[in-house]
């Protein structure tokens, strides 16, 4: 859903495209070219480790994986069709993730919010404010809000997404679409609340501290005031999917979630990245399109349901995750396996038997959803359920496979998906760029 056209049409051959320099004099990078020199929390960290010997961001082993809340990723690409912290990364314990509407309707606001919100991104991921936090004479506004001082960079990513509406004729962007960027159309056992649905812009902004994420999307939204306003937000955690080295996190109906997920780069090559080098949306190379979901669960009434028949609900044993067919939690699934009944020991309507690749003409998705919980609704039962994110080179294949399991997926009476939204996730830009900056030549 996009805002209402609050001026005529433009035509694309509005403005020229600003400059580096020109950006710097429109004002934006405003409190932002300041940060290199007023980063007094990542001066304290290397103090106390010169002291000390000891990292005070490292912090102890979390079952088998360690979380080191000094790991930093770089927001600038090092290479061309680099993409996006936040998508490859490996999934962070935390995830804020926000849509806005452009209240904009001029060309060159859009472009300055992602240039602002680029320079921002690159210092927020390195660990550091954007700006100061006191103002250099007197009392007054600090640039960062100052929440994240000493907590490190705790792994953050902030991936911006474009949504389809930027590429409506308010902008002059329509022939900069990419050719599958389009909202998701309606699907089987939608629920879909219109203040959870589309955007013109998201960040999803994941780390290893909750308040670490939590002060990049407020920053960057104070940025925004006069240009977008936020549509809906969503507060992950528990992430609900595994990378290569990490073990397979569980969804808040106690299964093991993201086994089969992809790992391998001839999988992201393959079903991930995009490359479209003879469309008019050449500078969506080497990036990617996410869907986003908000799937409410039923908790109450899948808890009160048997151990047996959840599992076949899934396909998979609650504890190990192991496939009903047989064996591990990493055994292939055997869909034909007959039990002595004669009957199939994956249920063909079984969450896993509808979504399985061999069962779709071998079609994956990136899967990078966390869990999220809203509290207690008005009847005094658990709002909870999985911010599902997915990656992939063509949303279709996610249509494709929700087509499949909204019709009969025995998962559905116990979820409904309430949000939705699709993006265009562009490559990281290189230093002195910014995101989309191809957009405006």
């Amino acid at each position: 859903m996009t805002t209402p056209h609050d001026e005529p049409a433009r035509d694309g051959t509005g403005p020229a495209p600003l400059s580096r320099r020109g950006l710097l004099g429109a004002g934006v990078t405003a409190g932002v070219a300041a940060a290199g020199a007023g980063l007094g929390a990542a001066a304290g960290v290397a103090g106390a480790t010169a002291a000390t010997g000891v990292n005070p961001f490292t912090a102890a082993t979390n079952g088998d994986e360690s979380i080191d809340l000094s790991r930093s990723h770089p927001f600038y690409a090092t290479a061309a069709r680099q993409p996006q912290g936040g998508v490859q990364t490996a999934p962070q314990r935390y995830c804020v993730f926000v849509t806005f509407d452009m209240s904009s309707t001029v060309r060159t606001d859009l472009q300055v919010l992602l240039a602002r919100w680029s320079a921002s991104i690159a210092q927020l991921q390195a660990g550091k404010t954007v700006g100061s936090v006191e103002p250099a004479h007197g009392d007054g506004v600090g640039a960062d809000t100052g929440e994240a001082l000493d907590l490190g960079p705790a792994s953050l990513t902030v991936t911006v997404g474009l949504g389809p509406g930027l590429f409506d004729e308010r902008f002059g962007l329509a022939s900069k679409k990419p050719a599958h960027l389009a909202a998701i159309p309606t699907l089987p056992s939608d629920n879909l609340d219109r203040a959870l649905t589309g955007g013109d812009l998201s960040l999803q902004a994941c780390a290893d501290d909750p308040q670490v994420a939590y002060h990049a999307v407020r920053g960057l939204a104070r940025m925004a005031r006069g240009t977008a306003t936020v549509r809906w937000t969503v507060l992950g955690f528990g992430r609900a999917s595994a990378g290569p080295d990490q073990s397979t996190p569980r969804n808040l109906m106690g299964f093991k979630d993201g086994t089969r997920n992809i790992t391998t780069d001839e999988d992201y090559d393959r079903f991930v990245w995009v490359d479209e080098p003879g469309s008019g949306a050449g500078w969506m190379r080497g990036g990617t399109y996410q869907v986003v979901r908000k799937i409410r669960m039923n908790i109450e009434i899948w808890d009160a349901d048997v151990v047996s028949d959840q599992q076949r609900v899934f396909g998979r044993t609650k504890i190990e995750g192991a496939p009903l067919s047989g064996g591990s939690e990493h055994t292939t699934p055997d869909f034909h396996a007959t039990a002595s009944d004669g009957t199939t020991k994956i249920d063909p309507t079984s969450h896993i038997a509808l979504a399985a690749h061999e069962a779709n003409g071998g079609v994956k998705i990136l899967r990078r959803p966390y869990n999220y919980t809203d509290g207690l609704n008005q009847y005094g039962q658990l709002d909870a359920g999985l911010l599902f994110a997915a990656y992939m080179n063509d949303p279709e294949h996610f249509t494709t496979l929700q087509r499949k399991l909204g019709a009969s997926d025995r998962l559905n009476e116990y979820v409904s998906h309430i949000g939705s939204g699709v993006f265009a996730v562009p490559p990281a830009p290189r230093k002195g760029s910014y995101i989309g900056e191809q957009l405006f030549r």
